[in-house]
């Protein structure tokens, strides 16, 4: 397949990026949610023109949004104690994540790794309301993504 430059995506932080893309989001995700009924109405309630969001509409859109339908994979940092994994996969499934694989490492001064790769396509849930979650759980220290495809 040929790639060409627009073809590539890069994760950028929200801090570094300018007022219009920011702005842009937000208008995207009022329309998504109801919360707008017109792009009219959605620009308006963020101040931004209708020209600087047709311009950036189809370039920005949120990270869960481009991991939604493929696989993702996180790894977790726990603490070695009994039933936090299973609290996490408990949790995954709960959100009907499709769990395919789990590789844990032997716990190294009281600290266990875990990655898991997890099919999104079913999942009830965003990507970044999953991770919030995980990191609630009582006993893990860190959780990431490593990969998706």
């Amino acid at each position: 397949m040929f790639r060409t430059d627009k073809n590539k995506f890069y994760i950028v932080s929200k801090d570094i990026l300018p007022e219009a893309i920011l702005k842009t989001a937000k208008v995207k995700e009022l329309l998504a949610k109801k919360e707008a009924e017109t792009v009219n109405e959605a620009v308006e309630k963020v101040g931004l023109s209708r020209s600087a969001f047709y311009k950036y509409r189809d370039g920005v859109f949120p990270f869960y949004e481009a991991s939604k339908e493929k696989i993702i994979t996180i790894t977790i940092t726990l603490e070695h104690r009994s039933g936090i994994l299973s609290n996490c996969l408990n949790s995954i499934a709960v959100v009907k994540g499709n769990i395919l694989t789990i590789n844990q490492g032997i716990p190294l001064q009281g600290v266990a790794y875990a990655s898991i790769s997890i099919d999104t396509v079913e999942m009830e849930t965003n990507v970044e309301e999953l991770l919030e979650s995980l990191y609630k759980i009582p006993g893990v220290i860190k959780v990431e993504i490593v990969g998706q495809s």
